[in-house]
């Protein structure tokens, strides 16, 4: 059996925490800022979880991340 391809744009965004959780950048934070006050900014610059419900989906696309 030949290995699964990994969805390279997702490979590139996620990484595995060091309890094995999957984290993704917050979403919001990379332009148009000037408008939002600076506890938001602040806050976007966190990594957030992945939720458990997308954690199927996206295991599919990289089975080994």
């Amino acid at each position: 059996m030949p290995k699964m391809k990994s969805h390279s744009g997702t490979k590139k965004r996620l990484k595995r925490t060091g309890s094995g959780k999957l984290s993704r950048p917050s979403t919001y934070s990379v332009h148009l800022k000037s408008h939002r006050t600076p506890k938001q900014n602040r806050q976007a610059r966190r990594e957030e979880i992945i939720s458990p419900s997308d954690l199927k989906r996206i295991k599919d696309m990289v089975p080994y991340l």
